[in-house]
């Protein structure tokens, strides 16, 4: 029997661009879209979008990148991806959006569920669990299908990751495709029971294996063999450090929608917000920069007895009043990597996920979460870090589902830290 979350997700898909059933909205809503996504083209000034005082509402994503491409052809590719990231973010948000109104809360069960939460039955309702062994939500599920398609079917990427998936999804019809991208398709979905923000966060990397994989391709081995005829994982693509990221960003999901991204290198980490009467998400944050300093730490201090003596003097000074600005911080957290580090990035300070005594390496994944913010918190001016001291971006992962602690946030509250973290003597 189809659970409630897949019928709701069959019978509604159609309907979560819509805005409204009156033709005659639509039509006009339609004329408008085509008005802004056809203005004059968007004058570029180092990468940023400028336009006459005013009119920065009118640039809409679309627009935006079609003045990207216009300028450097070797962005299309990367233009079409973006587009379908938007439109599957758009998806995602519908459903969060009418997540308690459509009964889209609560645990996914498994096939012998009847109903989330329930324990009845002797343990046949248990809830799904990913491959991390944590508990599914129904939202996780189908926003993972929902970005995972969108992904898949724009014929541009061979190889896929998600945070929800036990394993990478490659496309056979794709495999010569430049790009390959992860994702965590709903970051902080323990939350949507309460109704607090969510996001999706996603990083798109260049495929150094594409010959590999072309050799896959001919032979329809189990695997694909080097010059050595060594097996090589067809996930080997994946296993890049965030420094080699193409792009990298996240949409929240909160009172309003924004999605925020950078495609490096000297592109501008920009940020565009979902007009409800327009459906179309434009430009709101034309060049985001963390501030140098923050007056805020965001950091789940509820495990703050297991961690390392160093982190736990960092965060005693700076609550005190006792660190270089010697000015109290103020702590906010959420539990929502999107909301934390989006209230970061504009008000600055430093967003925290330390290992402690039961967890060395953290709760956060390096491939799908650690990696794509931090490339994207650094490229806005700001700074990252392991619990070590070590670089994030530098991490070259060893699997798809590593965990990782991550520091990222404000230049010199990062650097601060890092002086805890790296004893003088070791320096």
């Amino acid at each position: 029997m189809p659970t409630p979350s897949s019928r709701f997700l069959r019978t509604n898909l159609n309907g979560f661009l819509g805005l409204g059933n009156n033709n005659n909205n639509k039509q006009e809503e339609a004329r408008l879209v085509q008005e802004v996504n056809l203005g004059d083209p968007v004058v570029m000034i180092n990468n940023v979008p400028t336009v006459a005082q005013g009119q920065l509402s009118t640039i809409t994503l679309q627009r935006y990148l079609s003045s990207l491409v216009s300028s450097d052809e070797s962005l299309r590719e990367m233009e079409g991806l973006m587009l379908s990231i938007a439109m599957a973010c758009k998806t995602i948000s519908t459903l969060v959006n009418r997540a308690g109104i459509n009964q889209l809360t609560g645990l996914e069960t498994d096939v012998m569920g009847t109903r989330s939460g329930s324990q009845s039955g002797k343990g046949k309702n248990k809830a799904k669990k990913n491959i991390q062994g944590e508990d599914q939500k129904k939202l996780d599920v189908l926003s993972n299908g929902v970005l995972k398609n969108a992904l898949k079917f724009t014929g541009k990427l061979g190889l896929l990751a998600s945070e929800e998936e036990d394993e990478a999804l490659l496309i056979e019809s794709a495999l010569d495709s430049r790009y390959v991208a992860v994702f965590d398709p709903l970051d902080g979905s323990s939350n949507i029971d309460a109704s607090i923000c969510t996001g999706t966060i996603f990083g798109v990397l260049e495929d150094d294996t594409v010959e590999l994989k072309n050799e896959y391709k001919r032979n329809n081995d189990d695997c694909v063999r080097n010059a050595d005829a060594e097996c090589v994982s067809s996930t080997e693509a994946l296993l890049q450090p965030g420094s080699q990221l193409a792009a990298s960003g996240y949409c929240m999901y909160s009172s309003s929608t924004i999605l925020v991204f950078t495609l490096g290198g000297s592109h501008p980490v920009i940020g565009f917000t979902l007009d409800p009467q327009l459906g179309e998400f434009v430009l709101t944050h034309p060049n985001m920069r963390v501030p140098k300093r923050g007056t805020y730490y965001s950091v789940n201090e509820g495990n703050s007895w297991l961690w390392d003596a160093s982190i736990r003097h960092y965060i005693d000074k700076i609550k005190r009043g006792e660190g270089e600005t010697k000015k109290r911080y103020s702590s906010r957290y959420v539990g929502s990597m999107v909301g934390d580090v989006h209230r970061t990035l504009l008000y600055g300070g430093i967003f925290g996920n330390p290992g402690d005594v039961k967890h060395r390496n953290g709760k956060l994944r390096l491939v799908y979460e650690c990696s794509p913010m931090s490339f994207l918190v650094e490229q806005a001016g700001g700074g990252s870090c392991t619990s070590d001291g070590g670089s994030v971006l530098e991490v070259v992962p060893e699997s798809v589902h590593q965990r990782s602690t991550c520091w990222l946030g404000s230049i010199e509250d990062v650097e601060e830290l890092r002086a805890y973290l790296i004893p003088e003597e070791t320096n």
